[in-house]
């Protein structure tokens, strides 16, 4: 009876749900809408959720700032997020879908392009700079922080002088796009070992690979 009663009383209910939100996690890939868009370098962060979606049958949803699909693994919930604000106004939906599913900062994984590394490199970071991104300096602007986890897609430099727009917002060529399957792979199992075994593992196992 005694032990029934501390059992009873063991956890209060703002902390049985302060445990719940820990264990959902809010994955933003950035991108831009319209079907032009779909195959391009910009685009890697909806490329990454529509693989890892597919992969697991799920299915996106339209709702209010993007498209939503809800993922269920080893007891986590992972609400895979593409704005459909554009690039460069992408923070209002993140800031929305992080204060409407009560999810906390660090366990947000924002996934963006990076000019800065060679195709395929992953860095995956517990804050930074925007390093020029439009999508990461609206986040950033709209949070208030830098201090979010963001995986970036290295997708390289190799464009003549004048010509970034174009390349960022071109399609990937064919070596790029015969390496894209095992890269979107590993980008799946990244999502996966965010939410079940942490951030510093997940540098440790995925930085550099």
């Amino acid at each position: 009876m005694i032990k029934w009663i501390t059992k009873l009383f063991s956890s209060t209910p703002k902390e049985e749900n302060i445990e719940d939100n820990m264990k959902k996690y809010l994955i933003v890939g950035l991108g831009n809408i319209g079907a032009e868009y779909v195959n391009t370098r910009h685009n890697i962060g909806f490329k990454v959720l529509d693989f890892l979606a597919k992969k697991e049958g799920l299915s996106f949803e339209t709702v209010k700032l993007g498209s939503l699909a809800e993922y269920k693994f080893k007891g986590r919930t992972f609400f895979l997020l593409k704005p459909n604000t554009y690039m460069n106004l992408s923070g209002k939906a993140v800031k929305y879908w992080m204060d409407k599913e009560n999810i906390p900062l660090e366990n947000i994984l924002v996934i963006t392009d990076d000019l800065n590394l060679s195709f395929g490199t992953i860095r995956i970071k517990p804050k930074g700079s925007d390093g020029g991104h439009n999508g990461l300096k609206n986040i950033n602007l709209v949070l208030n922080t830098q201090n979010y986890t963001r995986y970036r897609f290295g997708i390289s430099d190799q464009f003549k002088k004048g010509q970034q727009i174009d390349y960022v917002l071109g399609e990937w060529n064919a070596e790029e796009e015969a390496k894209l399957p095992e890269r979107l792979e590993t980008s799946a199992e990244i999502i996966r070992t965010f939410g079940t075994a942490g951030l510093e593992n997940t540098m440790t196992t995925f930085n550099g690979k």
